[in-house]
């Protein structure tokens, strides 16, 4: 990720519920940038401009911040988005420096299908590892491609991006590969529970 994406910030003076939805009110997310033994910095960034960059990098994404005319390099740390409206509520921004490495929840993508016959459960949806701050992917891509039932994959087997090291526990499973269950089966256990619940209501 050597696009670095620019993003101006201004910093916020005034604090507390109201001063948020004023922020908001003006099109602007309230943020919170801190790290690096730094006092935290109130800012407001552009809504649409912010929404933007997390379409496009995820929500791991690195940012050049322009405050009041300085630059800083920042990481997208989390998000608050508002469960029905679906604007972004809230930020908190962490300081980063080049060459400086970041431990970060990446998705995990499946690719290809599995053999004849399984069904695939998508166990964990992200991985964390250890990357530089200018590097995190989007998003780490396993193959499934002809797995047969049986088959585990573990954060261990991951393929990383080369630089990334894993963080998390290398035994958590990620994929698992079953049989599928027969259709037939799948109907037999629904009737077998219909008949138990007309049985108890008498």
């Amino acid at each position: 990720m050597s696009d670095v994406s620019v993003l101006a910030a201004q910093t916020r003076t005034e604090f507390g519920k109201g001063a948020a939805r004023r922020t908001r009110r003006d099109g602007n997310v309230p943020a919170v940038l801190y790290g690096h033994g730094e006092a935290p910095k109130h800012l407001a960034v552009n809504a649409q401009a912010f929404a933007a960059i997390l379409r496009e990098h995820g929500t791991n994404a690195v940012l050049n911040l322009e405050i009041d005319g300085k630059k800083q390099l920042a990481m997208t740390k989390s998000v608050v988005v508002h469960p029905i409206r679906r604007y972004i509520e809230h930020a908190d921004l962490l300081i980063v420096k080049r060459g400086e490495k970041v431990v970060v929840d990446v998705p995990v993508a499946l690719a290809g299908d599995a053999g004849p016959g399984t069904l695939v459960t998508q166990e964990a949806t992200t991985v964390s590892i250890e990357v530089d701050a200018l590097n995190v992917p989007e998003s780490i891509e396993v193959s499934i491609e002809g797995a047969e039932a049986g088959t585990q994959i573990t954060a261990g087997q991951v393929e990383l991006p080369k630089g990334a090291a894993l963080s998390g526990d290398p035994e958590a499973l990620i994929v698992n590969i079953i049989v599928a269950p027969a259709a037939e089966a799948v109907e037999g256990e629904g009737e077998g529970e219909a008949e138990g619940e007309a049985e108890s209501t008498e």
